[in-house]
This record gives C-alpha cells, sequence and structure tokens, in this order.
C-alpha cells in the first residue's frame, strides 16, 4: 500500500522537476542567446553565397568565401582575453555588447559593396563580422554554460541551439525575399538591424554569479583552462575528443555549405527558396532539436550522440537524390525538412557533448576552444566544396559528404560510449 501512494507522488515530482526545467526564466535567456548568436553566421553561409552568385560570383569564388569564417575556428586564441579582461558591464555581457554593436556596423556596409567589382574588400568586410560573431559566441557560450545547472545543459542548450536555427528565417528567407524588391545595399541594413534583440539581452539580463575571480595574468588566463582539461580527462582523451569535434558533423557542414547556390543551379527562384527551403529547414530543426533535448533527460547525452548521428548522415542522402530529379517544389521541402530534421537532432546532442567538457571555471577557452573545432570543417574543408561539384557534380558532392560523416561516428565507441553516460568531474577546489 505504501509503493502504490508513493508512486503518483514520484510521477508528480518527476513531472514537476521536468516542468521547471522546460519553463522558467534560464530557457527565456537560452532563446534570445541563439537568435543573437546564429544571425551572422547565417548571413556569412547563406545570405552573402546568395547575393555573390546573384551578382555573378563564380561558385568556385563562393566556396573560397567559407574561408572568411575563419575567425570562428581562431577564436581560442583570444578567448583567454575574455576570462580576464572585464568591460564595464561585465565579463560575460560586457565582450556580448561590444561585438554586437561592431557587427550591426560591420553587417550594414557590407551591402554597399560591389561583389565582382570589389571582392576582396567583400572577403575582408566579411572577415570583420565574422570575427564580431565569433567574440559574441565566446561570450554567450561562457555566459550560458555559467548560467545553466548541470541537469539542465542538455535542454538548454537545445533551446539554444533551435533559436539559433530559427534566426536563419531573418538572413535565410526574409532577407532573400526583401532582395527580390529592394536594393542588396537596403536589405543588409534591415538585416542587421536585427541585432539590436542581441543588445536588447546585453543590457537587460544579469551577469552570472562566480565563484573564482578572472585569472590574475594572461599567461594562466591561456594556461590553466588547458591544464585543467588534461587534468580532468587525460591526454588521450583530450585528443580523441578534439578530433571527434572536427569530424562528428563534418560531412553534415559539407553538405550545406552550398545549399542557396545548389537550389539556385537547380532551378528554384529566390522567393521559392526564401518561402520553401528556409521554412523547410527551419521547423523540422526546431522540433529535433526540441525532442532531442527531451529525449537527452531519458537516453542521456552519449546514447543521444549516437542515435541522433545515424539520422543526420543518413538525411545527406536526400539531397544526392533532389540533385538527381531537379527542380521539384514538393520534393525539395521533403528532403530538406528530413535532413534538418536530423541538423536539429545531431547539433543538440553535439552542443550538449561540447558543454559537458567544459568547464565552468574556464567556461569562455573551453568552449570556445570545443566550438571552434567544431567549426574547423566548416571553414577549411567547405572552402574546397564549390571545387568539388565543379569536378564531379552534385550527385557525386552528396555521396562524399554521407561518407565523410562516417568517421566522426566511429570516434563515439572512445568518446560517448552506448553503455557508459561520462559525466564531468567536480570541478577542481
Amino acid at each position: 500500500m505504501k509503493d502504490v501512494n508513493h508512486q503518483p507522488d514520484a510521477s508528480r515530482s518527476s513531472a514537476m522537476t521536468l516542468g521547471s526545467g522546460v519553463l522558467n526564466r534560464r530557457m527565456l535567456i537560452c532563446i534570445f542567446t541563439g537568435l543573437a548568436s546564429g544571425m551572422p553566421l547565417y548571413l556569412l553561409i547563406q545570405l552573402v553565397p546568395a547575393w555573390l552568385r546573384d551578382s555573378g560570383v563564380s561558385l568556385a569564388e563562393i566556396g573560397l568565401f567559407a574561408l572568411v569564417g575563419l575567425p570562428y575556428t581562431w577564436k581560442f586564441v583570444w578567448a583567454p582575453l575574455m576570462d580576464r579582461i572585464n568591460p564595464p558591464l561585465g565579463l560575460r555581457r560586457g565582450w556580448m555588447l561590444f561585438a554586437q554593436l561592431g557587427l550591426i556596423g560591420s553587417i550594414g556596409a557590407l551591402g554597399s559593396v560591389d561583389p565582382l567589382a570589389n571582392t576582396s574588400l567583400v572577403a575582408t568586410i566579411a572577415v570583420v563580422i565574422a570575427v564580431f560573431s565569433a567574440t559574441q559566441d565566446v561570450a554567450i557560450d561562457a555566459y550560458r554554460r555559467e548560467l545553466l545547472p548541470d541537469e539542465e545543459l542538455g535542454l538548454g542548450n537545445s533551446v539554444h541551439v533551435q533559436a539559433y536555427r530559427i534566426s536563419s528565417l531573418i538572413p535565410g528567407s526574409l532577407s532573400l525575399i526583401l532582395a527580390d524588391n529592394m536594393p542588396w545595399s537596403v536589405v543588409f541594413w534591415i538585416t542587421a538591424g536585427f541585432m539590436a534583440v542581441g543588445v536588447g539581452l546585453s543590457l537587460s539580463v544579469a551577469e552570472p554569479v562566480r565563484e573564482q575571480r578572472p585569472a590574475s595574468n594572461l599567461k594562466a588566463a591561456v594556461l590553466e583552462p588547458f591544464l585543467e582539461y588534461i587534468q580532468r580527462r587525460g591526454w588521450q582523451s583530450f585528443v580523441t575528443a578534439m578530433a571527434f569535434m572536427v569530424l562528428y558533423k563534418l560531412g553534415d557542414n559539407m553538405a550545406t555549405a552550398l545549399s542557396t547556390p545548389f537550389y539556385l543551379d537547380l532551378g528554384f527562384s529566390k522567393t521559392e527558396i526564401g518561402l520553401v527551403a528556409k521554412n523547410a529547414a527551419l521547423w523540422p530543426s526546431i522540433i529535433g532539436g526540441l525532442v532531442g533535448g527531451l529525449l537527452m533527460i531519458r537516453l542521456g547525452i552519449n546514447r543521444a550522440l549516437w542515435l541522433f548521428g545515424v539520422v543526420q548522415m543518413v538525411s545527406i542522402l536526400g539531397y544526392a537524390w533532389l540533385a538527381s530529379v531537379g527542380p521539384v517544389l514538393w520534393m525539395l521541402a521533403l528532403v530538406i525538412g528530413f535532413e534538418y530534421l536530423g541538423v536539429g537532432l545531431g547539433t543538440a546532442a553535439f552542443t550538449a557533448f561540447i558543454a559537458r567538457e567544459s568547464s565552468k571555471t574556464f567556461a569562455a577557452t573551453q568552449f570556445a576552444l570545443f566550438t571552434a573545432l567544431a567549426a574547423l570543417p566548416r571553414s577549411l574543408a567547405n572552402a574546397t566544396t564549390g571545387f568539388i561539384v565543379e569536378s564531379m557534380g552534385w550527385v557525386e558532392f552528396f555521396l562524399l559528404c554521407t561518407a565523410l560523416a562516417v568517421p566522426g561516428m566511429l570516434l563515439l565507441f572512445w568518446v560517448a560510449p552506448w553503455s557508459a553516460e561520462q559525466a564531468s568531474s567536480p570541478e577542481p577546489g
């Protein structure tokens, strides 16, 4: 009788815990961190390629523009400064605001340049945007790591990632539709104005309370985050985890690197891409990410990486199918919907894994290193995608991307075994 009466209480307690985890102010903040963080990246990987292609720039040159994303890979170099230098608004909020104001100015200025006549200037401004965007990401990721308790890492990072995806509607949908009706220079300033969401976030949230003060000198700020991780995990785990972070989303990143030029080459109009392609990507990725975040509560991060990674890999094959069939609008929506369902699931688990590997004490530097490694394929391998497509065609290219997803999956045997749920060790005292 005692057990029978106890069970409903346990169920109510579990439901209340889940409800409080979903419906709290921290999750709301994660929505706005995602919106602010995602928009500049999607501008670089979706709107800028469409602008360049619409202006007559070749696919090979557009592919090389992936190199402007190198600041996302190298952001760990200046991240230690962001764990040490304390701006007026605080260690996290001050750096967030600085980067956001820089983004508004540089994004607006980009549209005034003629891509054909001044390609090098376009590339330079794009690099400036990437630097400001990567700096904002370091501050936001560190803020979120300090904000969320460990039990909310999976769901909180999933909410952040899906809001990140939602932000793609601005440069990837609204801006493309506007570009059919007004000059590109105006479109870029309108797009820049949406960074006001980030400015409002930086001015309205409170600075996290942290137990330790910033590092006393630059040497400590640079070395201590790496030494702490190696002490906690060991050298072998460090090297394996770094390789995994590079390879897990390699195939997926390459497959979507030239997505907008791919749709244009198939014969879809910019309006069709803005209305159908981008929305077909948005909602499945949101559903996948949020469902993934909730499933991680039961599955754990390790098993989620396995299951969601398989879906992420298989979904790339849909692009090969679309490339072989041609511009069928309903098929475009179906293929993109399935691909981004996999993207939403895989990214939710992957981001939670990165957060779990990071220490709260050195959140900016460690999170920046891990996310920089994750961005490496987007910045380097993606730069070759234009040449690969021009030499072998779209169908073979997407088959290659599927094959390149396999090594990252194999590394799961070591970094996230199915039968073991690895947890971070307690912070050193």
